[in-house]
């Protein structure tokens, strides 16, 4: 269990050697883990996802921060019911409404770069994605977004270590660490509570286009809306979970970038006369080889017959998403960063499962592609970048993530130039 908790992929990759793409870990408290890898196995886990739940325990990780009502713990039709009324702002055209707020943001962080100095890209991708997404979800211009941001960076940072699990033990609870955990978690409430209040007083509310007032508007079959208290933990949910994930992938990329520098030669050459394609390949890849979440699960409601194994009701499955990008029968040379591999063909739809899947599929799976094509974009069109470190950084487990040990160290050589001039100009150095 202390492993799967810390270092997950060691184990999860020693498992698959010793016993194949399926195999149970048994970890107390939790029982028997049945982890799969294969396409046709998680394809039939995914496609049972109305009759399964979520696995045993992430409501006891998840709820103490998120709330009970989080669309990450929902189960069965109101899970369905609210997914439909929180889905529509991650697509289409509302999504693309909020590419000069990525933009703008973007830029704002390639100032403050060092030039010559080696920094940590990780916090400048966190600091992106959280302004996006704070105002994305409050709207532009919010008065109390920074009282906001540093609540939610301070709860971050408390629960960065695999060893907040312990949050969820009632005497655990009582040591001063994570009190002061909770009292972060009030103090955070005690602002969406403003913000929540705010925008329902707002009498120009639906004309705004802010997440927060579509979520507000929003009515089930019904005719009814979401009271504040539910309101709260979406908004939890959207604020932490909506950006550390895709500050990590934006790190990963880059980390993997430097260490292929024909690659970032070519993505930047591209980028650069307005082309995409290898962008986009560039994004997959980074997401299969550096998956953000390493395994979801399922908890069996009725039988099931995964993989030749016949598992009954009660099983906990989790198809392992690290494993199913690493399978060389899907993706030959799996440990190698190519991202050409994703010009020549989608792969197998359940081979790639980087936002997981069936009706649990991560709801903000095309803002973060999205807002990862805009950042790249951005950085590359007007800065050069290098490697601050001669060594590959090796996956580390904070929290829910596998994030680059040392933050993807990276050295700003040159500020070519801004797409967009704000707060002043500032001369190509």
């Amino acid at each position: 269990m202390l492993r799967l908790m810390a270092r997950p992929v060691p184990l999860l990759e020693r498992s698959r050697r010793e016993f194949g793409d399926s195999f149970t870990l048994r970890a107390p408290p939790m029982g028997e883990l049945v982890f799969v890898s294969d396409p046709t196995s998680i394809k039939a886990v995914f496609a049972a996802d109305r009759v399964n739940t979520i696995a045993t325990g992430r409501n006891l990780v998840l709820a103490p921060l998120l709330g009970e009502d989080s669309l990450l713990l929902l189960e069965g039709q109101r899970h369905f019911g609210r997914r439909k009324l929180m889905l529509p702002p991650f697509h289409g055209e509302r999504m693309r409404a909020y590419e000069q707020v990525m933009r703008e943001a973007t830029e704002r962080q390639l100032r403050s770069w060092p030039l010559g100095e080696a920094f940590r890209l990780h916090a400048s991708m966190q600091e992106i994605t959280l302004d996006v997404i704070m105002r994305a979800v409050f709207g532009v211009g919010r008065g109390r977004r920074e009282e906001l941001r540093r609540a939610l960076l301070e709860i971050l940072a408390a629960v960065r270590s695999p060893a907040t699990i312990g949050v969820t033990l009632p005497v655990v609870r009582e040591l001063p660490r994570f009190r002061k955990l909770a009292a972060r978690v009030r103090a955070a409430d005690a602002l969406l509570a403003a913000e929540i209040a705010d925008h329902r007083a707002d009498p120009g509310l639906a004309e705004r286009d802010d997440i927060l007032s579509l979520l507000i508007e929003a009515r089930d079959p019904e005719g009814e809306g979401m009271g504040d208290s539910e309101l709260r933990d979406q908004l939890m949910t959207l604020l932490l979970a909506g950006h550390e994930t895709t500050a990590t992938a934006l790190a990963w990329a880059f980390e993997l970038l430097f260490r292929r520098p024909d690659a970032l030669t070519r993505l930047t050459e591209e980028v650069r006369c307005g082309e995409s394609g290898y962008l986009d390949a560039v994004i997959e890849e980074t997401l299969r080889l550096r998956p953000v979440v390493p395994f979801v699960g399922r908890l069996l409601r009725r039988p099931m017959t995964l993989d030749g194994y016949e598992l009954p009701t009660g099983t906990n499955v989790f198809p392992a998403i690290y494993l199913a990008h690493t399978n060389p029968s899907s993706f030959p040379d799996p440990y190698a960063f190519l991202p050409e591999r994703f010009l020549e063909g989608s792969p197998e739809t359940y081979s790639w499962i980087p936002f997981g899947g069936g009706t649990r599929r991560c709801i903000g799976a095309s803002f973060a592609q999205f807002e990862m094509r805009v950042v790249l974009q951005t950085v590359l069109s007007g800065a050069v970048l290098r490697p601050g470190s001669d060594r590959p950084q090796p996956m580390v487990r904070r929290n829910v993530t596998l994030s680059p040990r040392d933050g993807t160290p990276a050295i700003l050589a040159e500020r070519r130039r801004f797409a967009i001039e704000r707060e002043g100009a500032l001369s190509p150095s």
